[in-house]
């Protein structure tokens, strides 16, 4: 699929995210709708990061576009059966114990300091402690077998490559919710707003990926937008028990940074290619 194709699709997607986002202004009040567009803006902003790991993920795996496909659909089923039951469990932590707001506060802020701090370098995943694990449990196949994710040999049963990139795809992506269900506490802690904010972004990552994968170079400063996105979220629960920032300030902040996040990468893009032609 073109990336044109895929960036229609991504489009659509956002579209009904944003028709739903009226039905629930129609049926839930302003607010509400200022909520939901605030934890989509906040989950799709931080996915634009994780996406960046699974590109160095299947380029230290060699693994081709016509693969990755499979294994991006069954990661992002994944994904929302994960984000249900983070979701169900942070907001009855919070309901009983208030103070982890605190905690989920300061992970933020660490979270968003490691992602400016830390930079690309060619990571090789083969040897990661989620692959050793997989492999203790489970013999892995050197090759891969068109797309299955199981074959067996001599009767034994085997995984792919394939499936072990699936393993550490949803690994990744469970450290990644560990970010990405606080930092949508900051705006709200309603579960229908959540949840169904967090699915409708989830829904366009596919695409979005493979965006990113044709013009990843142009938006290398987005990661910076997305820490201090983190940090903003971080600060933001910290101080909730005695200074309350409102959603839409919030929003407004959150989109101001990844706005001109996106503005910087692409001018410095078109400065490097500009020096490049001369």
């Amino acid at each position: 699929m073109s990336t044109r194709k895929h960036l229609f699709k991504f489009l659509l997607i956002t579209l009904i995210a944003m028709i739903f986002n009226l039905a629930i202004w129609y049926y839930m009040g302003r607010d509400s709708a200022l909520e939901f567009l605030g934890g989509y803006i906040i989950e799709l902003s931080l996915s634009v990061d994780n996406l960046f790991l699974f590109l160095l993920i299947f380029s230290s795996f060699g693994i081709s576009s016509k693969y990755q496909k499979r294994v991006l659909s069954y990661g992002i089923f994944g994904a929302i059966i994960l984000r249900f039951i983070f979701v169900i469990l942070g907001i009855a932590i919070i309901n009983t114990f208030k103070w982890v707001l605190y905690v989920f506060g300061v992970l933020l802020i660490i979270s968003g300091i490691k992602i400016m701090i830390n930079k690309e370098e060619d990571v090789s995943f083969e040897n990661s402690k989620l692959i050793k694990l997989l492999k203790k449990m489970v013999p892995v196949t050197k090759e891969l077998h068109d797309e299955k994710f199981f074959v067996k040999i001599n009767n034994v049963l085997h995984v792919t490559p394939l499936f072990a990139l699936l393993f550490l795809i949803e690994g990744s992506d469970l450290l990644f919710a560990i970010d990405s269900i606080p930092a949508i506490f900051a705006i709200t802690t309603n579960a229908f707003i959540v949840y169904t904010s967090n699915i409708f972004a989830i829904l366009g990552l596919r695409n979005l990926y493979f965006i990113l994968e044709k013009l990843h170079s142009t938006f290398e400063y987005v990661k910076y937008g997305v820490g201090l996105i983190l940090i903003f979220t971080g600060i933001k629960l910290g101080i909730s028990f005695k200074y309350h920032i409102s959603v839409g300030i919030s929003l407004a902040v959150i989109i101001s940074i990844l706005i001109l996040s996106v503005l910087v990468s692409v001018l410095v893009s078109i400065i490097i290619n500009k020096k490049k032609q001369k």
